[in-house]
């Protein structure tokens, strides 16, 4: 297990960069932020889990919420988010809510539960969306808005970068992680061409892949398949979707009773995985039955409809526009 960090946060702290605090985060303006909280139904006594730290936006809004009776667990892989985290325990009072950060993958769920002897959760929070630092940050390759190192990295110690994927995968292997990750038509195409040019010289940055992929995107859609082709490379690079799938069914069996899982999606392939855990209790969709033919699921859903930003959020922050919540509660 890799070091964790552990810290008293009070109710009434204030704001704090790196939390997410009103008027100064430079990090990640947190998405449905009220709306992913309420959906908790927060007791303030209760043991909360946000498996998605980034900037502490929702974390502090959790804490805000909880009696020193309270936990909350933060995960974040990301050595930003720690050092984010850090911050937060330099510069605030720190002496109510118990608070502990997980530099860890979500994917770990369960097992960093048991570690800290706590077996169920009332509730379990995920913004799945990339931090606004992330691409804004040049040298961590997630933006084709810059130039830089082909990284995508959330786990700087992890050994495979965006670069490895580009130059050793073979052309199938890239056609499918284009197509599946992507989503785009051209996918074969794509894959040949990245093969063709690293014969002559490896692709190592963001304008060195441009460069190979631009050609096949349509002058109309040209800013929309670019990102879906970074996007597609670094649900790759993370293992993403395994990551997702596996903290979902840990989610279902450490919620107690009556615990709510509260997920912001921002693309159709994790919505769907959620959709379906939630709709069937697995992430495949396929429907259990009893004896008489009942759908048997270990959830129910809060919002019968996906929660969307407000227009006012959205002209606020324009990356929250493809954000979609669905609120469920164990049974």
């Amino acid at each position: 297990m890799q070091p964790i960090q552990t810290a008293h946060t009070p109710t009434n702290a204030a704001p704090s960069p790196c939390l997410g605090g009103e008027g100064v985060d430079t990090y990640h303006t947190p998405v449905l932020l009220k709306e992913s909280i309420d959906g908790l139904d927060i007791r303030p006594g209760g043991v909360y889990v946000d498996v998605t730290f980034g900037g502490g936006g929702h974390s502090r809004e959790i804490m805000r919420r909880l009696t020193e009776g309270g936990r909350l667990y933060a995960f974040d892989q990301d050595e930003d988010a720690y050092d984010h985290y850090k911050y937060q325990v330099e510069n605030d009072s720190l002496d109510e809510v118990q608070f502990t950060f997980v530099r860890s993958n979500f994917r770990y769920l369960k097992n960093f539960l048991r570690y800290y002897h706590e077996p169920q959760a009332d509730g379990i929070l995920a913004d799945l969306g990339v931090s606004s630092h992330h691409f804004d940050e040049s040298q961590r390759g997630f933006s084709f808005r810059f130039d830089g190192p082909l990284d995508m990295r959330m786990n700087q110690r992890a050994s495979r970068t965006a670069a490895d994927v580009v130059n050793t995968f073979d052309e199938r292997q890239l056609s499918d992680i284009f197509y599946l990750y992507g989503e785009l038509r051209q996918s074969r195409r794509l894959a040949a061409a990245i093969v063709a040019q690293r014969r002559t010289q490896p692709i190592t940055t963001i304008q060195q892949l441009r460069d190979v992929v631009e050609p096949f995107c349509g002058r109309d859609r040209e800013k929309k398949d670019l990102a879906r082709v970074f996007q597609a490379l670094r649900i790759e690079v993370n293992q993403e979707m395994d990551a997702l799938r596996e903290m979902l069914q840990q989610a279902t069996e450490v919620l107690r009773t009556g615990g709510r899982l509260s997920i912001i999606t921002y693309h159709s392939l994790e919505d769907r995985i959620v959709k379906n855990l939630m709709k069937t209790g697995n992430c495949e969709g396929r429907e259990d039955k009893d004896f008489f033919g009942r759908v048997t699921a270990p959830f129910r859903l809060v919002n019968s409809r996906v929660i969307t930003p407000s227009a006012e959020e959205q002209e606020r922050n324009p990356r929250s526009r493809s954000a979609k919540l669905r609120i469920a509660e164990k049974v």
